[in-house]
């Protein structure tokens, strides 16, 4: 809750004015009860027209100046509860961004979905309704309770006795299901997650026709949680009656009490009537309360749930000073690798073996590393390492002989494009989505990455040129245009270090073959790495990496490596032609 109270510094004065003109609302309110009595008493008891229309008038005259009251009240209140809301949300969301893969990862992105959206919004209905509420509840109990003794102080004890039977069941109430709201919300992170895999692998569940069998898991994670909704709201659910008996049987006796002093002369039939609704004010405003806790409850969970995602702090620390520094490993006047890797094993969270052991290789500018291996081999892992987005679990990764753990996460990025194995694009247009890769590209330098990237052609088709509209995804484009589009967003930065992730895996061989060959001739200087399955895409590379099962199996050019290793030849002669080996 103190985070939350740290957002709602910035609204003191809405915070403030908020629960006072509620309270001054309450206050205004307080008085009618004893103006209908009056009226009663003197005005309907004498007969006095006039004197009833005046106090109509003043009746009229609290009235509207209620709702003045909480007019301004509600507005104030809603400012600062969705102003703390925005300032809320926002800085989760950059928190998000700030985490690494590894957080991400175990957190889970369906629960991150959750409390970027249904979680904060609950805070924020919390927060208005506390500022509304919170204050004037209160307020109005203890407030008609102190009238009612200036009533009559012996119709005022059934109030004292109303009141604490009313505040043990709705506290007891509150303590039973609290726990309960932070088990619904996590059965809603459940749901969410379920939703979450059936919308993005739905051609995978039609194709496969597995739509019912998706449709029973969604049934039973959403009956898991429309039971312990219901159970909940039962429970929720018994406020209401139970204050309703408890008042009502208050009433009762007030009335039962105030009709005998009434014939014995001791108290007028205005003043029961007063005592009566009094009675009442505080029957509303309990039930106001009460509902009031069960927000509070499900908020306080909410928030709870918000503020564990803040309490995780990022696994890859940004280094303050991105400057230049010394290089390791080679002596003065040497040449220092682009990319190099020292003896580097790496191990995602919970794994029981490493998904690198020992990898050790070094990249040299303007080389081409071509990287092979089987399915689970570790292809894509060593790929994210060197943008750091996980780190090693040992050793060392060398960016021009600097530790990419020394140096600046924007000045490493900033040299690297990368083409995830998932071919990933925005809405918008296609020049938006280019300049992913930087910022102020011109239309020529978009134009030379697309003819680098094989793109040029199918876009010059579609007759729109970079002001083509490109639906979420890229859902409509093939899987073939979706990666050559997102080759040519990494090409467009020009950037020192190409990494493409297995990211020609739709295409054709030839275009493929065209597509390598182009990235060799223009990109000069430019450090490639090509993961593939392919033996083909890495053939022709200055130096081929074959993993196997985590381990670095073979290092070498495609000649040497047909000579020295098992692994690399058993997948060329498995996939290429003798003529083909050659």
């Amino acid at each position: 809750m103190k985070r939350l109270l740290s957002y709602m510094a910035k609204y003191r004065k809405e915070s403030l004015i908020a629960p006072l003109f509620k309270m001054l609302e309450a206050s205004f309110e307080l008085f009618v009860p004893l103006v209908v009595a009056s009226m009663i008493d003197t005005g309907i008891r004498n007969q006095d027209i006039p004197y009833i229309l005046k106090m109509g008038g003043i009746l009229v005259l609290l009235a509207v100046i209620g709702i003045v009251c909480s007019l301004t009240a509600q507005y104030f209140a809603a400012k600062a509860a969705i102003g703390a809301g925005t300032g809320l949300r926002n800085d989760l969301f950059a928190h998000i961004n700030r985490l690494s893969f590894a957080e991400i990862d175990q957190i889970g992105t369906a629960t991150l979905i959750t409390r970027m959206t249904n979680d904060i919004n609950v805070v924020q209905n919390g927060v208005n309704m506390v500022l509304r509420l919170f204050l004037r509840s209160p307020f109005v109990v203890f407030g008609a309770m102190i009238m009612a003794f200036t009533v009559d102080v012996r119709g005022a004890l059934v109030f004292v006795c109303a009141i604490p039977m009313l505040s043990v069941v709705v506290f007891g109430i509150l303590l039973i299901s609290m726990p309960l709201y932070k088990k619904v919300q996590k059965q809603l992170d459940k749901v969410t997650l379920s939703t979450r895999e059936t919308l993005l692998g739905v051609r995978v569940i039609r194709a496969f026709n597995r739509q019912e069998s998706e449709t029973r898991h969604f049934e039973e994670e959403n009956a898991v949680l429309v039971k312990l909704q219901v159970f909940v709201g039962k429970i929720s659910a018994l406020l209401n009656p139970v204050t309703y008996v408890i008042i009502n049987l208050a009433i009762v006796v007030l009335i039962w009490t105030g009709a005998e002093q009434v014939d014995a002369g001791i108290l007028s039939q205005g003043k029961v009537v007063a005592l009566v609704n009094y009675m009442s004010q505080i029957l509303g405003e309990l039930i106001k309360l009460a509902n009031l806790i069960i927000l509070i409850s499900k908020a306080m969970a909410s928030m709870n749930r918000v503020d564990s995602v803040f309490e995780v702090q990022p696994g890859i620390q940004q280094v303050q000073a991105a400057g230049a520094g010394p290089s390791r490993g080679k002596q003065a006047g040497a040449s220092v690798p682009k990319v190099a890797f020292e003896n580097v094993f790496f191990s995602y969270e919970g794994a029981k073996e490493p998904s690198l052991s020992g990898i050790s290789f070094e990249a040299m500018e303007g080389q081409t590393i071509g990287i092979i291996g089987g399915t689970g081999a570790g292809k894509s892992t060593l790929a994210n390492l060197i943008p750091r987005f996980y780190d090693a679990t040992s050793g060392a990764i060398l960016v021009d002989g600097r530790d990419v753990r020394e140096m600046g996460l924007e000045n490493l990025r900033d040299q690297i494009g990368i083409v995830p194995q998932k071919a990933v694009l925005f809405r918008g247009t296609l020049r938006d989505n280019m300049r992913w890769g930087k910022k102020d590209a011109t239309d020529q330098e978009i134009y030379r990455a697309l003819d680098i990237s094989q793109a040029r052609e199918f876009v010059d088709e579609k007759k729109q040129g970079l002001d083509m509209r490109i639906n979420q995804g890229g859902k409509n484009l093939s899987g073939g245009q979706r990666q050559r589009l997102t080759i040519a967003r990494a090409l467009v930065r020009s950037p020192k270090i190409l990494i493409l992730d297995d990211s020609a895996s739709a295409l054709d061989f030839a275009t493929d073959a065209r597509l390598r060959r182009a990235i060799r001739e223009n990109t000069e200087g430019m450090t490639v790495f090509i993961i593939s399955q392919r033996a083909s895409a890495v053939k022709q590379a200055d130096m081929i990496l074959v993993l196997d099962d985590g381990k670095l199996a073979g290092k070498g050019t495609h000649s040497q490596l047909m000579e020295s290793c098992q692994v690399y030849r058993e997948i060329c002669l498995s996939q290429l032609s003798k003529e083909e080996v050659q």
